[in-house]
């Protein structure tokens, strides 16, 4: 195995396999720097790098990446939510720094029970803050720009704090270019009780209770033209469909599950035969590391249709 390289600023470097990483499960092995503070993000950036969160929409090469691979930690996944006294009013409280590392799940559990509302909307997605912020991650009921102040951005050349008004954001898009960086945060809040924030999270949980339970990225496609990506891909007869042990989930047609010793290239085969199958364009909602594996690489694109599975109509569809 190849050895990582020592970092001169403290940070904490290997080499791992990145499936144990995302919430799908597949990804090889590559060199994975885990910073704190933001003189160890600058030297991370100093030669090719990516940024993994949570790992909740991305499908990574078997192989791997050759890039670095950055983990915020440390300081940089901790939360400050105490109001600031300068920015907060009577009804709404923009808080201290919350870093991009903070697994967003645990986030809005916290911000129920101190009766803080805008972020509800998002419960259930298996996230971190940073790669929520990036992608604008969300739900029917709220996305993380509902609830946001400042963000701090950085590049290799440099750092800076945004409002969400000097960002061209919109629907699972944060208009942050991809080599930028979320590393933290200042959430905007309305002031409200546990009771109702709690109330509102249930009710949007509800939406997910038709959704495989087994290891996934989320939804694979974004809604074309505010149509059901779920609902076309179900129309296309798809449900249940296989590629050696990746499979699109009989619950949901929008969601891409692994059996157990899945491999990027399974998933590929699926998402090849979703475009080929499907009548209208359809744009990935799930991260590609590297952006696209070639289709030499994917030996279960031709098993997708001989283990088609059977296909169940009476799931939901969003």
């Amino acid at each position: 195995m190849r050895a990582a390289p020592v970092s001169r600023t403290g940070a904490r470097v290997e080499r791992l396999p990145l499936a144990r990483f995302t919430t799908l499960g597949v990804g090889g092995e590559s060199e994975v720097w885990f910073v704190s503070d933001h003189a160890q993000l600058a030297e991370a950036m100093e030669q090719p790098y990516r940024i993994l969160g949570g790992g909740s929409n991305l499908v990574i090469a078997d192989e791997g990446v050759p890039e670095r691979v950055i983990r915020l930690s440390g300081p940089l996944a901790e939360r400050d939510l105490e109001p600031d006294p300068h920015l907060s009013t009577e009804d709404e409280i923009v808080t201290g720094w919350v870093g991009g590392g903070v697994p967003l799940p645990g986030l809005i559990r916290q911000l129920q029970k101190l009766g803080l509302s805008n972020l509800e909307g998002t419960v259930g997605i298996p996230a971190q803050v940073g790669g929520a912020v990036w992608m604008n991650a969300g739900t029917r009921y709220g996305e993380m720009f509902d609830g946001l102040h400042t963000i701090e951005i950085v590049t290799p050349q440099e750092t800076r704090q945004v409002m969400p008004d000097d960002l061209q954001w919109g629907y699972r898009d944060s208009g942050i270019p991809r080599n930028h960086v979320v590393s933290r945060v200042r959430l905007r809040l309305r002031r409200s009780t546990p009771e109702a924030v709690l109330e509102k999270m249930e009710f949007a949980d509800q939406a997910r209770k038709g959704q495989p339970k087994m290891k996934t990225p989320g939804c694979a496609f974004k809604n074309p033209g505010g149509v059901s990506a779920g609902r076309l891909i179900d129309e296309a007869g798809l449900k249940g469909t296989r590629a050696g042990n990746a499979l699109i989930a009989p619950e949901h047609a929008n969601f891409i599950v692994n059996l157990g010793g899945a491999t990027a290239a399974d998933v590929h085969a699926l998402l090849d035969t979703i475009r080929e199958r499907v009548p209208v364009p359809m744009e990935l909602e799930y991260e590609l590391w590297p952006e696209r594996l070639p289709a030499a690489q994917s030996p279960g694109r031709q098993a997708a249709d001989r283990h088609q599975a059977d296909v169940h109509r009476d799931g939901p569809t969003t």
